[in-house]
C-alpha cells in the first residue's frame, strides 16, 4: 500500500491539533502563532517527519513548521507528536507551489529540502523542489541573510540543483558529493529515514548549502 492511500489519515490530519488547517491565515504571523520572537524554518516535503522532529527537539529555541503534500505521509509525523509533543514544531498539508501564500518576505529563517521528488522527465524540472522556479520562490519568503539547505542521494537531481543556481542568483556556501565522507560538513547532521537507509546501502549523500 502506497502510505499516501492510506484510509482515514485526511480525517487524522483534519482533526489534528498539530497541523494548522488554514495556513493562508498566519501569514506574516507564524510567531506570534507559536508565542514567541524565534525563528521560523521550514522543511519542504517532510515526509514522515522524522529530521524535524529531531531538530526541534534539540533547537527548542526555533520554531518549525513541516509542509508536506501527502496526507498519509503527513499522519505519521503526527503519530510522533502524539508520542512526543513539541511546542515548538507545527505541519502543514498544502503544495509547495502555494509557499508564497503562507510566509511573508523575509519571515523565514532557513528552509530545508531533503531527499525530493526527482520528477525525472525533462518537462517536469519545474516541478523540482530545487528548480529555479522554486528558487523563486524560496528567495521571496528567506530573510536576507537565510540560507536553504538541500540532501539527496539523486546525483542527476543534485547535478541540475547546482547548475539551476547561477540562473537564479543563488550561491553555495557549501556543497559535498558525499556528505558521510566530509567531517566539517557532516558536524551536527541530522539523517533522515531516506538518508538512513541509502547511506546504509553505500549510495553518496549529496549535500549543499546555499544563499542569495
Amino acid at each position: 500500500m502506497r502510505l499516501r492511500n492510506i484510509t482515514g489519515s485526511r480525517e487524522v490530519i483534519g482533526d489534528s491539533r498539530f497541523v494548522v488547517h488554514e495556513p493562508n491565515e498566519q501569514k506574516g504571523n507564524w510567531q506570534s502563532l507559536f508565542g514567541n520572537s524565534n525563528p521560523i524554518r521550514i522543511e519542504i516535503g517532510m515526509g514522515k517527519g522524522k529530521f524535524l522532529h529531531t531538530l526541534a527537539k534539540m533547537n527548542p529555541d526555533v520554531n518549525y513548521i513541516g509542509i508536506e503534500k501527502y496526507s498519509s505521509v503527513l499522519l505519521r509525523a503526527i503519530q510522533k507528536m502524539e508520542q512526543e509533543e513539541l511546542p515548538n514544531l507545527l505541519f502543514i498539508r498544502m503544495d509547495a507551489e502555494e509557499i508564497e501564500d503562507v510566509f511573508a518576505p523575509g519571515e523565514v529563517d532557513k528552509i530545508y529540502l531533503n531527499f525530493s521528488d526527482p520528477w525525472p522527465k525533462d518537462r517536469h524540472a519545474k516541478r523540482r523542489l530545487p528548480s529555479r522556479q522554486f528558487l523563486g520562490r524560496y528567495n521571496n519568503i528567506l530573510k536576507k541573510d537565510g540560507r536553504l539547505e538541500f540532501k539527496t542521494d539523486n546525483r542527476e537531481l543534485f547535478d541540475f540543483a547546482v547548475a539551476e543556481l547561477p540562473e537564479a542568483g543563488w550561491q553555495t556556501e557549501a556543497i559535498t558529493y558525499d556528505l558521510h565522507h566530509e567531517e566539517e560538513m557532516l558536524i551536527g547532521n541530522v539523517m533522515t529515514e531516506y538518508e538512513e537507509k541509502f547511506s546504509s546501502m553505500g549510495n553518496p549523500i549529496c549535500k549543499y548549502i546555499i544563499y542569495r
